[in-house]
């Protein structure tokens, strides 16, 4: 069984209706997003106060760089050189390792012993300066393995890795790995285990083993029995995040995902963004909130996922299983999804865009309710985070508490992109995530910066302690409940569209004082919002930022192929900070390259002014 220094705050929240941009599979495709929720009551995260907690950094140490010439002289394999050849860090039990994906390079033929470190694998290393027998800190844990055509290796490297409680098996790719004569006899870190009584056993849903269009971003529960993913479907463009309990099929030697739940109920209003009151009065309502999955809590009994919680601005949120209550757990981060909650379920370490000046222009303004995210705009927001192979994320300790919000690299080399999913050591006092040399970027791809790293290699490994937190021992927590607060869920099972917001006009309250008028247009075929217009009046949803003026968002045509989003906005803020966000006469206009290829071709410009200074949007290309 296992199962910116910019001058405004860097933290919010929100949920929204639908879409949300992702880059998938073999096609950098940006797809829709159907919404979930999270587990405490609160759903604003309280303004973090200034701190500054100490970190100090090092490097994971990794197998060599393989040479210039491609030939690999190291006996225990080299890594690649590539971007992206360190892959995601994983998450293990002892405090004194971490897993990690990785391409190897350089390899002999067969029949070299050496002939297995070859391709994408699974490594886990010792992060405490010490090493294994043969005096490397790694250990590849997958290389020499047989396994069935049903396991995807090109999975090693991401999602995750992830050690199960019992530390007798770990997930790797799209499978479950285990090693010993007579079953899980053994920790991988034992030296008793070999690539010859090593054996992954793969992970189905229904018919299928677990990977494309069946299931991807998978992650395991800290439980170790229950594990989420989203799916895509490519007819609609939607993706949905889905919960199940693994259980071990012994005849056919593979784990079955059972009681699946899509963490997602379109018609239940429990679970609706935004909830019609008496009066038309339009509330937004924290549940639901899971949107693109993106882990777990700390004790399982949660899911991790991003939404809206400001308009154009994706934040990540907890979202209980059994009752879908969302609570926000980032406050304006404009974009992140890589996270990670460490095991005293304390922090939060989010990779976000805030601080590097990419969404400035669109995500930069706090203070605006999630009303026109409501048709869906989270996909092209989504879509801007990067350029090509250029990612802007920067790495952010987060308290859960909503007292700390800080991002540790301040000042760090601006030509290393953090990338992936970051991992916590088990006793919650260090982090561990990949950086990427930023290079590859659109329209004309280009080389990356020298790499000052070993061998030239354009990616790396960092660990981050917090000397000042306190350590813990990772306990694992009770198996939670198979019931979820989504809908059973089978295997290619035809879900219920997305329900929009009704067509009308609407009041939104300001959460300290002010009102907003909101009209709902829908389409022709009255299927879909087509418009959504919005006047502030004077409206505080955070002290000290007054939003007037209006903002309008439509949208037009019949799927993802062929439909343009055009935004329309003069809205002022006053109070606290002052400033603007406008579009050209005409508006600002996203059209399908954006979500099917990655490509930001605007037609049009926005801008946002903050106390003064301005931000624009980025060369068409860019």
């Amino acid at each position: 069984m296992v199962k910116s220094s910019s001058p405004r705050r860097k933290l919010q929240g929100r949920r929204w209706r639908g879409l949300l941009g992702v880059l998938t599979v073999a096609v950098a495709a940006a797809l829709a997003v159907q919404g979930c929720t999270s587990s405490s009551p609160q759903s604003t995260p309280a303004s973090p106060a200034s701190t500054n907690i100490p970190v100090k950094f090092s490097e994971l140490p990794v197998p060599p760089t393989v040479p210039a010439d491609g030939i690999c002289a190291s006996p225990t394999g080299c890594v690649s050189a590539n971007w992206g050849g360190l892959g995601s860090p994983g998450f293990y039990w002892d405090p004194h390792y971490v897993l990690l994906g990785i391409t190897y390079a350089g390899a002999p033929a067969a029949p070299s012993p050496a002939s297995v470190y070859n391709g994408p694998q699974v490594i886990v290393v010792r992060t405490d300066g010490t090493t294994f027998a043969d005096g490397n800190a790694w250990k590849c844990i997958t290389c020499g393995v047989a396994f069935g055509a049903d396991i995807d290796p090109t999975q090693f490297p991401y999602p995750p890795a992830h050690e199960l409680p019992d530390g007798r098996h770990v997930l790797v790719g799209n499978g479950i790995l285990e090693c010993g004569q007579n079953g899980a006899d053994y920790a991988v870190t034992d030296p008793r285990c070999t690539p010859a009584n090593t054996r992954i056993a793969p992970i189905y849903w229904g018919t299928k083993p677990l990977r494309g269009l069946t299931g991807r971003e998978w992650r395991l529960s800290p439980d170790g029995v229950h594990l989420a993913w989203d799916t895509l479907d490519l007819a609609t463009f939607s993706e949905v995040p889905f919960a199940g309990r693994l259980t071990y099929d012994k005849a056919n030697k593979r784990y079955d995902l059972v009681n699946v739940s899509a963490l997602y109920n379109p018609s239940d209003t429990r679970y609706a963004p935004y909830v019609v009151g008496p009066g038309n009065k339009l509330t937004f309502n924290s549940a639901g909130m899971v949107g693109e999955l993106r882990g777990w809590n700390n004790d399982g009994t949660a899911t991790l996922g991003i939404q809206a919680y400001e308009s154009d601005s994706v934040d990540a949120w907890e979202t209980s299983l059994a009752t879908g209550k969302s609570r926000a757990l980032t406050d304006h981060a404009e974009y992140t999804d890589p996270m990670s909650m460490s095991p005293d379920g304390r922090w939060l370490l989010a990779e976000e865009v805030i601080g590097s000046g990419r969404l400035d222009f669109i995500s930069g303004m706090e203070g605006i309710p999630p009303i026109t995210d409501q048709l869906s705009t989270i996909g092209y927001v989504s879509g801007i985070r990067n350029n090509g192979n250029r990612r802007f994320f920067l790495p952010w300790l987060v308290g859960t508490d909503g007292k700390v919000h800080q991002q540790i690299n301040k000042g760090a080399d601006a030509a290393w992109n953090t990338a992936a999913d970051p991992a916590w050591l088990a006793d919650s006092t260090a982090v561990v995530y990949t950086e990427n040399l930023a290079c590859g970027a659109n329209p004309t791809p280009h080389k990356c910066p020298d790499s000052t790293e070993p061998g030239g290699r354009n990616s790396r490994t960092m660990i981050a302690r917090f000397p000042t937190l306190p350590a813990s021992k990772a306990v694992a927590p009770p198996v939670t409940s198979d019931r979820t607060w989504g809908l059973p869920a089978t295997q290619g099972q035809q879900l219920p569209p997305p329900t929009p917001l009704p067509a009308g006009t609407y009041t939104v309250d300001g959460k300290v004082s002010g009102s907003a008028s909101v009209v709902i247009t829908h389409n022709a075929a009255d299927t879909a919002i087509a418009s959504i217009d919005v006047t502030f009046r004077d409206v505080v949803d955070k002290p000290g930022y007054v939003l007037n003026g209006t903002e309008k968002v439509s949208i037009v045509g019949t799927t993802p192929l062929n439909e343009v989003v055009t935004w329309n906005a003069n809205i002022t803020l006053s109070g606290q900070h002052t400033g603007s966000k406008s579009t050209s006469p005409g508006g600002f206009t996203l059209g399908p390259d954006l979500l099917l290829q990655n490509k930001f071709l605007p037609t049009g410009t926005m801008t946002t002014v903050l106390d003064g200074r301005t931000y624009t949007q980025p060369a068409s290309g860019a």
